[in-house]
């Protein structure tokens, strides 16, 4: 994604549509009470644009460049003479002593959302926030709470697919900024967990999300596989590195335009065990343990993307990743080599999401256990994520989705049943029989639903 800001002493949503018909792109009023307006286009190579249109915050250019939030954004030029800076508050020499200032004392209390984006710049160029500026950023962190979902919606997300949110993460949660933007995550902090778990809740949550940047590294397309630094990089790169395409073209994908999978990946990972607080239980010989807390975090995590206005299919996508991101770890358990039918009914639930599943459960165990987890653990984890990543690419029509060999209607015309639930099961049976490989053609299909039922008989007759 490219932008480009234009400002204009008046009449920015008709220069937007002139520019569009110019272009033939699409126009989109941003704010009509700010006269403001987009225009999204496509170049030739492919690359896409964003130009906005906007009109004078003040009476003249500079006192519109004031007004903005960071001295590094108070910048602009002259189309007529491109060479030519304007740069009233010195955001140049900011630039290049790498520092983040705000333009005024009140950038921050005008606008909270100017908050993550100061975090955000900060972490992405490595720049310095001068000590000012971030008092400025904690007086007004609270008032996150009051910004519009959508805008903070957008300013989530990209800070989500930055290039450490870790890092944007532990400044947000030093200025208190957390409990603002996400309050569902504050009763995670001081939540107790036994072992393996090295730390609470939250400290388990923000080191989940630095794992998961560092396994995206290392599933990178660019990695270089001699920059590898210990057992649990050099293991998720051998195995794993095969599919470093797949994945990197994955998750640059979007389900709403502007929203990558990574970046809701990086989201799911900070709500991944929000859960916990609500199904805490202690044993009484004093474990703790969270029974359901993947079932209880997918329904808040799915209440948090509606209230965000996040897409139908984001919240489903968000909503499988947290309600399953156990299933690896317990496939491990059992063995670390799934069967056809626990690889199967893997996908059968988590369905498209079960790539950012797998990925997300590396990050969550190495998370767990830390620095010390067991080679043997960390080895066969990451079997199991091989294995059902090699189903998914490499395998799809024997695993994940198998011919059906029969429909529901044709089940009904030879086994005389009526419409209803009973079909849906016998077709789940007779998929996850081809699956594993036990039935291969339709009148095996159809013998196969003829004794499910007579099974089903038998047992209401005993009953």
């Amino acid at each position: 994604m490219h932008d480009l800001d234009f400002v204009l002493p008046g009449d920015g949503q008709s220069a937007a549509r002139a520019v569009a018909d110019k272009l033939k792109a699409a126009y989109y009023p941003l704010d009509k009470e700010r006269d403001t307006g987009r225009v999204v286009w496509t170049d030739s190579s492919g690359k896409r644009w964003h130009l906005d249109f906007s009109v004078y915050r003040n009476s003249d250019l500079e006192g519109d460049l004031a007004a903005r939030d960071l001295t590094v954004n108070a910048i602009a030029i002259d189309i007529d003479h491109p060479l030519q800076l304007i740069d009233p508050l010195g955001g140049a020499a900011d630039l290049l002593a790498r520092q983040i200032r705000a333009c005024t004392s009140a950038s921050f209390t005008t606008d909270p959302l100017r908050v993550l984006r100061a975090a955000r710049l900060a972490v992405t160029y490595k720049f310095r926030i001068l000590p000012k500026t971030l008092q400025g950023m904690r007086a007004a962190a609270a008032a996150l709470g009051s910004v519009s979902a959508e805008r903070l919606r957008d300013e989530i997300f990209r800070m989500m697919d930055c290039t450490q949110p870790s890092v944007c993460m532990q400044v947000l949660d030093t200025i208190g900024g957390v409990k603002a933007i996400f309050p569902e995550l504050d009763a995670l902090r001081e939540l107790q967990q036994s072992p393996p778990h090295l730390n609470d809740a939250w400290i388990h949550t923000l080191d989940v999300i630095s794992r998961l940047e560092q396994v995206l590294n290392v599933l990178a397309v660019d990695y270089d596989t001699d920059s590898t630094q210990n057992i649990y990089t050099a293991m998720v790169s051998h195995r794993l590195g095969r599919y470093r395409q797949q994945i990197t073209t994955q998750l640059a994908g979007e389900l709403s335009e502007g929203r990558t999978l990574k970046s809701m990946l990086f989201f799911a990972a900070l709500y991944h065990d929000v859960g916990k607080s609500e199904a805490q239980h202690t044993d009484p010989d004093g474990r703790i343990r969270f029974f359901d807390h993947d079932r209880v975090g997918a329904e808040i995590i799915d209440r948090r993307g509606r209230w965000l206005h996040l897409s139908n299919p984001e919240i489903v996508w968000l909503n499988r990743v947290v309600r399953y991101h156990l299933r690896p770890l317990l496939l491990a358990q059992d063995g670390g080599h799934p069967s056809s039918k626990a690889i199967y009914r893997f996908f059968r639930q988590a369905k498209d999401a079960g790539i950012g599943v797998c990925i997300l459960s590396l990050a969550d165990v190495w998370g767990t256990y830390g620095p010390g987890m067991p080679a043997e653990e960390w080895s066969r984890h990451v079997e199991v994520v091989r294995s059902l990543m090699e189903a998914w690419w490499e395998r799809p029509a024997e695993v994940v989705t198998p011919p059906m060999y029969v429909n529901g209607r044709d089940l009904m015309l030879e086994l005389s049943l009526q419409p209803g639930p009973l079909i849906g099961s016998l077709l789940d049976e007779i998929r996850e029989a081809a699956a594993v490989g036990e039935i291969h053609d339709r009148q095996q299909a159809i013998d196969l639903a003829r004794s499910i039922l007579e099974g089903v008989d038998r047992t209401q007759e005993e009953v």
